[in-house]
């Protein structure tokens, strides 16, 4: 079985949004008619988006199918005891050409009773940022419910969330519970749990084509906020080349920034997938028994079953992810 699997690639899943933008389309090459292009899901066993195998003999498998028939060999074998057949994260790139609704992320144990969802710790790498264009992320001073609710019901709430002004590299890692949005020109690879969940506390007063607002979760919102949270969420890591340099180590995924200026052999002692999100040029990698090209916005798949691999590049910014 371990020597049907390869470097896997995904049809990106497009997701047309209100805020969305061309970016998707104009910087990583995503092939789509959607005109407000906001988020390209790369590998998702979101039901109902579940993502289907573009490259070699596995053409045309869903995720679904591949976690039923390769089980372990696919996740690694203490992934497959915790998931079993359901995919740990949801990978994706995001364009903002508008700010994002403010919003946050229930916990596993919420998400679990109210959605039968896992809960939603995420982080973000910035790719590109216009100029001046910022995310919110927490508070920018101490935080009761009290305090929050006076500012929601006064519609001043802008007047105390933390905006950080970004550029390409910057990483954020955004826990369960705290409150975040993503401004106007921002171009970012996100990793996630699984899950679909999200609270929006505030969009802006934005209403659609045919004059609606979008729908507001305050109600179950006001529950899921951490407001003991600190102002740890911006992430500094070491860009040494033709290494694994760790950004985010959680019980959900880690993420390492790697940096290939020659080729790097891997060897996965993780007892786990890897992911490779290109974020910056181009690279090869090659297993015993196949090859597969990555350029910049895409995404492929190392199953846990292929324990050593190359990564060959002249120049490839990537985020490796496992679990």
């Amino acid at each position: 079985m371990k020597h049907e699997l390869y470097p896997i690639k995904f049809q990106p899943i497009l997701k047309d949004k209100i805020w969305g933008g061309e970016k998707l389309k104009t910087l990583l090459s995503k092939d789509t008619n959607l005109t407000n292009v906001g988020e390209s899901w790369e590998i998702s066993d979101v039901e109902g988006d579940t993502s289907v195998v573009t490259n070699g003999s596995l053409k045309g498998k869903s995720l679904k199918d591949l976690l039923e028939v390769y089980k372990a060999d696919l996740l690694g074998t203490k992934n497959y005891k915790i998931f079993g057949n359901k995919f740990p994260l949801l990978i994706k790139f995001i364009d903002a050409k508008e700010d994002l609704s403010i919003q946050l992320h229930p916990n596993d144990e919420l998400a679990a009773k109210r959605h039968n969802s896992f809960g939603k710790t995420e982080m973000w790498y910035v790719m590109q940022a216009d100029k001046d264009a910022n995310l919110i992320v927490g508070f920018n001073q101490d935080m009761t419910a009290e305090l929050y609710l006076k500012h929601l019901k006064n519609k001043t709430l802008t007047e105390i969330l933390n905006f950080d002004k970004v550029k390409a590299g910057d990483t954020y890692f955004i826990e369960v519970g705290r409150v975040h949005a993503i401004g106007a020109g921002v171009l970012l690879a996100e990793i996630q749990q699984t899950s679909d969940i999200t609270y929006r506390v505030y969009d802006w007063d934005r209403v659609d084509d045919e004059g609606n607002e979008r729908e507001l979760h305050n109600d179950l919102a006001i529950d899921a906020f951490n407001f003991d949270m600190n102002d740890d969420f911006r992430v500094d890591y070491k860009t040494d080349k033709n290494t694994s340099n760790e950004m985010v180590a959680c019980p959900y995924f880690t993420t390492s920034f790697l940096h290939v200026t020659e080729p790097v052999l891997k060897l996965n002692t993780k007892d786990s997938f890897f992911i490779y999100m290109c974020v910056e040029g181009e690279a090869m990698i090659e297993t015993e028994y196949a090859s597969e090209f990555i350029k910049q916005g895409e995404t492929i798949l190392i199953p846990a079953g292929i324990e050593t691999y190359k990564i060959t590049s002249a120049n490839a910014k990537l985020l490796e992810v496992y679990v």
